[in-house]
């Protein structure tokens, strides 16, 4: 899973500002999974439509956090 940090664009202090997370499931990479991660953090975060065109993704600055995969192997200790 990866931690993709929502930023709103602040126009007062012309500066980006982190309002959450969301999280990505894929595994492989499709055409459209920017498009559809900006989608849902748009429905999400964003009060109203207007403010829709504010928030966007910032895809450089992506925190990779591998979670643990649940296995029927209990090797590891995971159930």
């Amino acid at each position: 899973m990866q931690e993709i940090t929502v930023y709103r664009w602040d126009y007062g202090k012309n500066m980006k500002v982190p309002i959450g997370v969301i999280f990505e499931k894929r595994k492989i990479e499709r055409g459209t999974n920017y498009i559809d991660l900006l989608r849902l953090a748009q429905k999400r975060f964003a009060v109203n439509a207007a403010g829709a065109v504010h928030i966007f993704i910032g895809l450089s600055h992506i925190r990779r956090r591998i979670l643990p995969e649940r296995t029927s192997d209990c090797s590891m200790g995971y159930l």
